[in-house]
C-alpha cells in the first residue's frame, strides 16, 4: 500500500492499536461504564461478548491504518492523520449511534452524542499514535 514496507505496516497497525485498545479499555471498564450502565444498563450484557468486540477491534484498527495512518505517513502529515482519524470515528460510531438512536427504546441521544464525540476522540487519538510509529521506522 503505497509503497510502504511491512515493518511500516506493522508499526502502524500496532501503534494503532495500541492506543485504540488501551484508551477503549480504559473507557469502558473505568471511565464510561457508570454512565453506559445509568443510560442502557437494561441493554447490557454481564459479560461481553469478546468474539465480535474482537472482530471489530482487528478490522476498525485495519480500516484506520489504511485510511489515515498510510495516507497520512505518505503526505508526511500529523495534521492529516487526525482530521483523518476524527472523521473515520465520526462516521463509524455515528452510523452505529444514529442507527441506535433510530430503532432502539431507551437509546437517547445523550448517550449518542457521548458516545460520538468518543469514537472520534479515540479514533484521532489511535490514528495520530500509528502515524508516530511510523515515523519511527521510517
Amino acid at each position: 500500500m503505497f509503497g510502504f514496507s511491512l515493518a511500516t505496516i506493522l508499526a502502524a497497525y500496532g501503534g494503532t492499536a495500541l492506543v485504540f485498545f488501551g484508551l477503549d479499555f480504559l473507557w469502558l471498564t473505568v471511565l464510561g461504564i457508570g454512565f453506559y450502565r445509568a443510560e442502557i444498563g437494561d441493554l447490557l450484557l454481564d459479560q461481553p461478548n469478546l468474539v465480535p468486540a474482537g472482530l471489530f477491534y482487528l478490522f476498525y484498527v485495519a480500516g484506520l491504518v489504511g485510511f489515515a495512518v498510510l495516507p497520512a505517513a505518505n503526505a508526511g502529515s500529523w495534521v492529516w492523520a487526525l482530521v483523518a482519524g476524527v472523521a473515520l470515528g465520526l462516521l463509524a460510531y455515528g452510523t452505529y449511534d444514529m442507527t441506535n438512536l433510530s430503532t432502539l427504546k431507551g437509546w437517547s441521544l445523550q448517550i449518542s452524542l457521548i458516545d460520538l464525540a468518543w469514537g472520534a476522540f479515540l479514533s484521532g487519538s489511535a490514528a495520530l499514535a500509528g502515524y508516530f510509529a511510523v515515523s519511527l521506522v521510517k
